[in-house]
């Protein structure tokens, strides 16, 4: 328990282990003496789980014991400990059974999202208060990172069966045409289009998360990772600099998938996720992992937009596995089940979640499947236009 309370303390202060020492959390009044800033423990961590207390902290100054009486001391007494361990541990999902047709935890289920508090990075903004209490610098307005990902859930549109019969039906015979003649003509091949905007914003880390599978059900349609198509595929990819990553199986990690990608980034098909699933990868051995997201609503699942280690809610163990907040993926904004918004409105929201990212020095993750900017030309255009903001911004 001590090297969760540890972690948290630290993640909170942004790493600044000179002030991690001067945080108590004891209610014990004959330790106080020792830290500048006290956190009053609400004596759930550890033993049950309950919902947080979403208001702002209480906060007490409290004389002085030392002689100088220069020495600014204070109490909270509310328990942002447990709260920030409720929000990155995902404790939330194991008190409350609520899920969609997908097994997933949506925005609208969550206290979150009952109390609007998706857009603010609440455990970010306790990190902040808890540097000014302590008189500690705040955190760089920057981006640790700009994430641009992208799920490769199929690479084409006309040349697996389901496709084909499709285009046929809808009469779209030239371009079924030119599909079958070259993967490159097809519309869903849209890689040489993504790796041309993304080069466009510096210091960016770009991600493929590729799916191994065997294509039934709602992993459907698989690729043939040791077909020319994806070949292809791949060896633009490749060749730009950007990283394979797992796109697991809708159904869950495997350990052959695992090895197939021979590496440990990793993002769920559906972004369907759940506590023993997180605890899969970690017996996988991924390392960093970009599914935290909820699917009906952009923002902050984690209430951080840093990234920051998992804790296992049930084993109450802090994990290697490191979690990337994904903050925006394209149709959760425009699909009319999840947020339907228009491109200004989606234009203005991802504006403003970049501005939560770079005051928390924090990072920006996207996800862009490579289907849609064919699919919806919404997509294409509002994706040139946050890849033209981050540019000016990074």
């Amino acid at each position: 328990m001590n090297d969760i309370v540890s972690y948290i303390i630290s993640f909170l202060l942004y790493g600044e282990q000179d002030a991690v020492h001067r945080v108590g959390y004891t209610a014990d009044q004959e330790q106080w003496h020792q830290y500048s800033v006290i956190i009053i423990p609400n004596g759930h961590l550890g033993k049950d789980i309950v919902l947080p207390d979403l208001s702002a902290p209480r906060i007490e100054p409290i004389a002085s014991i030392y002689s100088d009486n220069k020495q600014k001391r204070y109490i909270i007494h509310t328990d942002i400990v447990y709260n920030t361990f409720f929000f990155i541990s995902r404790a939330e999902e194991l008190i409350n059974s609520q899920r969609d047709e997908h097994g997933r935890f949506l925005a609208k289920y969550s206290i979150l999202g009952k109390n609007n508090h998706l857009l603010i990075p609440l455990v970010d903004e306790y990190g902040r208060t808890l540097l000014k209490l302590l008189e500690c610098p705040l955190p760089t307005p920057t981006m640790q990172n700009i994430y641009l990902t992208h799920d490769v859930d199929s690479i084409d549109q006309y040349r697996h069966l389901r496709g084909f019969v499709g285009g046929i039906v809808r009469k779209q015979y030239k371009a079924v045409i030119r599909a079958c003649q070259s993967i490159e003509n097809d519309p869903a091949f849209t890689f040489s289009w993504l790796i041309s905007q993304d080069k466009k914003v510096k210091r960016t880390k770009c991600i493929y998360f590729v799916k191994d599978t065997r294509g039934k059900g709602y992993d459907y349609p698989q690729y043939n990772l040791n077909g020319k198509d994806f070949q292809t595929a791949e060896k633009l990819i490749k060749n730009s600099g950007a990283k394979i990553g797992l796109h697991s199986s809708y159904y869950g990690i495997t350990q052959n998938s695992k090895l197939k990608i021979h590496n440990s980034l990793h993002r769920s098909h559906y972004l369907r996720c759940s506590i023993d699933q997180m605890q899969h990868l970690v017996e996988h051995g991924i390392t960093d992992d970009f599914t935290m997201m909820f699917p009906d609503h952009v923002g902050f699942r984690l209430q951080t937009c840093r990234p920051v280690r998992w804790i296992n809610p049930k084993t109450m163990q802090l994990t290697s596995l490191l979690l990337h907040p994904l903050t925006i993926m394209d149709c959760t904004l425009s699909n009319h089940q999840y947020m339907n918004l228009n491109e200004d409105e989606a234009y203005f929201t991802c504006e403003q979640i970049f501005d939560k990212c770079i005051a928390n020095n924090g990072e920006i993750v996207l996800l862009w499947h490579n289907t849609n900017p064919t699919n919806n030309p919404y997509h294409r255009s509002l994706y040139n236009k946050l890849i033209l903001l981050l540019k000016n911004i990074s």
